[in-house]
């Protein structure tokens, strides 16, 4: 209830400004500098007085409307291709609005907790990896392109009016310095393989759980959820955060979250929450195929914690396969594995950013762009047969071919017999197939691979892509 009259308050501040001053109001997200979505209707909305004739310009295209009883006014232009130069909208009424240096490409939400927010700052300050340069350390002295784009959410102001309409900002200088690292090397990336304007969108806060980033409403309409008491303070972010920006067209969505839940022991209850936030998201956006991909945790030492919450060497793989199970169950939906990307096990802020934003675009790139035959995800296991004593894993996404990264046996792979007992297995590349065995255990049932919280396994394909944890018991 706090939460509902809180957000009431923003709004009647947002109606008192605009009756006070007697002017277009737009809301924040729609400023100077901004991104429309490419090849999808494009919406424009605000307040104006009771009955006031407003008439918005773009692009060649004019659309006229009227604020009705409580001042609302909106207009839809048709849907335009991706364009690079900077073109004015107009919006006119007793006033005239003039937001300049508008460019239309494609839209990208970023939501979740603190490895999301990471700004690109903080990426500057790491340990200088041994990459050749334009090495991504420095990416903050380079960074100059104006067809990317980039709107950071303020949690305290996403529901107020900007007069000055400066919310969208090229990314570069100080505006890129408190941008989302993993947003911008996403964008950076897409753009490179496209050539189409970028435009971010970052609404994320250090520390959260996914529960404050689903509205009250999609948890008690939910097949899970419906009828229980949600912990977590549901729509806590949902409400000031995301919901604002529910009708500004976008393409999909990026989320990385999860350290808060997996802290919990959350597992089988994730899946089905993170279900419920697509779903509810696409339901807001009116589209229930846009893509949503995400990240899984980075190997880290959760059994370490000293909280309330007592965690075990196999919290986190058990985690990894609730998040593996909602690209399962849900479609358009995919994700990122990170098992080799862990500069500590006892930093959960990996440092390797650009190597995330990248392998997020490499999934935008093969589903949503085109590039159907581009590599987008290290080894997936498909299907186990027993031969003798030993399991003969088959995979997808092999690329050129499955490899040892590091020229030796496989790693990190276990087998268990009937007992369900797991030991350490001998794992060697066989072809286009995987052989797993082990002295212990002759008549193999299962297998398990990545199946420990400290895992950062030399399995990958060809494209240098690791393998997914996985367990082949379901």
């Amino acid at each position: 209830m706090k939460k509902i009259k809180s957000y009431i308050l923003l709004i009647l501040s947002f109606c008192s400004i605009f009756s006070v001053k007697a002017q277009i109001v737009l809301p924040r997200i729609l400023g100077h500098n901004m991104v429309f979505q490419q090849k999808k209707p494009i919406h424009i909305w605000g307040k104006a007085s009771v009955g006031e004739q407003i008439n918005v310009q773009f692009s060649g295209q004019s659309a006229k409307t009227t604020a009705d009883s409580e001042g609302n006014w909106q207009v839809w232009l048709k849907a335009l291709p991706a364009s690079s130069i900077p073109q004015d909208l107009k919006i006119e009424g007793k006033e005239v609005i003039t937001l300049k240096n508008v460019l239309v490409g494609e839209v990208w939400l970023c939501s979740g907790q603190s490895n999301m927010e990471y700004t690109m700052r903080k990426n500057s300050k790491v340990k200088r990896p041994n990459l050749p340069d334009p090495n991504p350390v420095d990416e903050l002295e380079v960074a100059k392109n104006p067809l990317i784009r980039i709107f950071l959410v303020n949690r305290k102001e996403l529901v107020k009016p900007d007069p000055q309409h400066k919310g969208w900002s090229i990314a570069q200088d100080s505006a890129l310095r408190s941008f989302s690292a993993v947003a911008y090397f996403f964008a950076k990336e897409v753009h490179q393989q496209t050539g189409v304007p970028i435009g971010m969108i970052s609404s994320a806060i250090p520390g959260s759980r996914i529960e404050p980033w689903i509205s009250e409403e999609a948890f008690a309409s939910s097949p899970y959820f419906k009828g229980q008491k949600v912990e977590g303070e549901p729509a806590k972010f949902y409400t000031p955060m995301i919901r604002p920006l529910e009708s500004f067209v976008m393409k999909g969505f990026l989320w990385y979250q999860g350290e808060s839940n997996c802290f919990l022991k959350d597992s089988v209850q994730y899946t089905n929450k993170m279900e419920t936030l697509i779903s509810s998201w696409r339901k807001a956006w009116k589209d229930d195929k846009m893509p949503f991909y995400y990240v899984q945790l980075v190997p880290y030492l959760y059994s370490k914690s000293t909280g309330k919450v007592v965690l075990d060497k196999e919290t986190l793989p058990t985690f990894w396969q609730a998040q593996a199970n909602v690209a399962q169950r849900v479609k358009y939906a995919d994700f990122v594995t990170t098992t080799d990307l862990a500069d500590t096990l006892t930093n959960i802020h990996p440092w390797y950013k650009w190597e995330i934003g990248k392998r997020l675009a490499l999934l935008a790139l093969k589903h949503d762009y085109g590039k159907k035959d581009l590599v987008a995800s290290g080894p997936i296991f498909k299907k186990m047969k027993i031969k003798n004593d030993k399991a003969i894993l088959s995979f997808d996404s092999m690329g050129g071919g499955l490899m040892s990264k590091d020229g030796k046996d496989l790693n990190y792979f276990s087998l268990a017999g009937a007992d369900g007992k797991f030991y350490e297995a001998k794992a060697i590349v066989v072809g286009t197939q995987v052989e797993v065995f082990s002295e212990k255990v002759p008549e193999p049932k299962t297998v398990r691979f990545a199946w420990q919280e400290d895992a950062e396994p030399n399995f990958f394909n060809k494209e240098g892509l690791p393998a997914r944890p996985f367990t082949s018991k379901k």
